[in-house]
């Protein structure tokens, strides 16, 4: 089955899951965000190396690994990688009535795809956004 992205719910739900006003992220094409917390130079360029490195999935190494989270304030699921700051978003019409292993294992295909691909469809720069306390 082949699902359309969809690029502005993305962003949107990226949006509201990562509310810290200091964190700047980049969105790729189909669905991994590379949130860069210390964002420096250009962001999209900072993201890209970050994913080129940390999405591919390599057999039999950390690469392979991930871990999934149930969101409670959206739809969907969160799939961590073996970076801390590499997360893809599956979506409930992706992964209909799947148990949370094979969103995983969707969610790393996803990943992969993105770190192979590298197609920037957003970029949230948060540098200097915050009000001053």
């Amino acid at each position: 089955m082949m699902i359309t992205v969809n690029t502005d719910m993305l962003i949107d739900t990226w949006q509201r899951l990562l509310t810290d006003p200091h964190k700047s992220w980049v969105l790729f094409e189909h669905g991994t965000c590379v949130v860069l917390t210390a964002p420096e130079g250009e962001l999209a360029e900072q993201a890209t190396a970050l994913l080129k490195e940390f999405g591919p999935v390599h057999a039999g190494s950390s690469a392979g690994d991930f871990g999934v989270t149930d969101l409670k304030d959206a739809e969907g699921w969160i799939v961590t990688s073996h970076h801390n700051d590499v997360l893809t978003y599956v979506g409930p019409d992706e992964s209909q009535d799947l148990p949370e292993i094979a969103v995983g294992l969707f969610g790393r295909s996803k990943r992969h795809r993105d770190g192979t691909e590298l197609h920037v469809v957003h970029v949230e720069d948060k540098r200097g956004s915050a009000d001053p306390a």
